[in-house]
Parts: C-alpha cells; sequence; structure tokens
C-alpha cells in the first residue's frame, strides 16, 4: 500500500501529486486500469509479446544512437 506522509502545515494538493506519482512508479494504476474489465488469456499473451516488441524496438534505436 502506498503512503505519503504530509508534515505539519503540509499541502493536502501536493501530497496528492506525491501519492499520484507514487503509484504510477510503483505501477498500481496501470495494474488498476489491467483489471477493470476480464481480458482473455490469449489476448494478455498477445499484448505482452507486442509490448515486448516495442521496448526491444526503442532499446536499439536507443542503442544505435549512443554508439
Amino acid at each position: 500500500m502506498s503512503e505519503v506522509y504530509v508534515g505539519k502545515g503540509g499541502s493536502v494538493d501536493k501530497a496528492l501529486q506525491k501519492l499520484k506519482k507514487k503509484m504510477m512508479r510503483e505501477g498500481t494504476i496501470r495494474e488498476v486500469r489491467d483489471r477493470r474489465f476480464y481480458e482473455k488469456p490469449s489476448t494478455k499473451k498477445y499484448k505482452q509479446k507486442r509490448r515486448a516488441l516495442l521496448t526491444a524496438k526503442i532499446e536499439a534505436r536507443e542503442n544505435r544512437l549512443w554508439q
């Protein structure tokens, strides 16, 4: 569970921004969105493969640029 501590005189708005950023880093928001609707296992595998290919493509492009 994500927690954000607010000091004395701390702003609620800033605390909410910190909480949102922390949850994004942890992947909590993405997981909630993914679990919102049922997804068939075959569709999950397809999406994972697509995400892996895209990530590999981006990494390859970055490696080419830095060489």
